[in-house]
């Protein structure tokens, strides 16, 4: 190699060096900046799922708190006085407060702590269906035949999670009418229905034979 070359050779390596320190001082700052940002990042992960963790343990705590009174109302009570870190933690609680209320024997306030769920469109989906199943059923006679039976259809319609169980309440509604070759018929189709459980299947075959139906109609 001559030494023009040589020469051109280094000269061109100290314009490379130059370009790349001038791009790191131009920009160096953003990769900096990155860095931060990951480690700042990766910190808050930490502290957030620190905090919801101290939340949930001190949302449980206050719920065993509050189980612990001997009397259902005062169960009740201190059930409404805790502070929920959600809706889905209010739901729990409003359903807990439900089941206590209907031990003390307050049914209104029983249903009406389940409605508050079952109403609540920041609820899951699956919370709010069995706030409103299991509304029906404490109201039982309370609540009108036709209320009844509109809450509970709606309940049954295809694709809902409950919707077997709120047939089995429609069938139930269809005896207590005198209805009963209807409901035979509902419950031939819960037998055969491929989502049925066991239990219900049994339920349901028990009562069709408890009706008069046919022991083919029973499964």
């Amino acid at each position: 190699m001559s030494e023009t070359d040589s020469f051109i050779d280094e000269v061109t390596e100290e314009v490379r060096r130059d370009r790349l320190f001038g791009m790191m001082r131009r920009y160096g700052w953003i990769a900096i900046l990155l860095v931060v940002l990951i480690v700042a990042g990766a910190a808050w992960r930490e502290y957030a799922a620190s905090r919801d963790r101290a939340e949930a343990q001190a949302f449980g705590d206050a719920i065993l708190a509050a189980l612990e009174p001997q009397d259902p109302e005062a169960r009740a009570e201190a059930l409404a006085s805790v502070e929920a870190p959600g809706a889905q933690g209010a739901a729990v609680l409003r359903m807990l407060e439900s089941a206590e209320r209907a031990s003390a024997g307050n049914e209104d306030a029983a249903v009406s702590a389940l409605e508050g769920v079952a109403g609540n469109g920041e609820v899951p989906e699956i919370y709010r269906e069995i706030a409103a199943f299991k509304a029906v059923t404490r109201a039982g006679e309370a609540m009108s035949v036709e209320d009844r039976r509109q809450r509970l259809e709606a309940l049954a319609t295809p694709g809902r999670p409950l919707r077997l169980l709120a047939e089995e309440q429609l069938a139930l509604l269809e005896v207590e009418q005198g209805e009963g070759d209807a409901a035979v018929e509902r419950l031939g189709r819960i037998v055969e229905d491929s989502e049925v459980t066991p239990g219900l299947r049994q339920r349901a075959s028990q009562l069709i034979v408890a009706l008069g139906g046919a022991p083919e109609e029973a499964g």
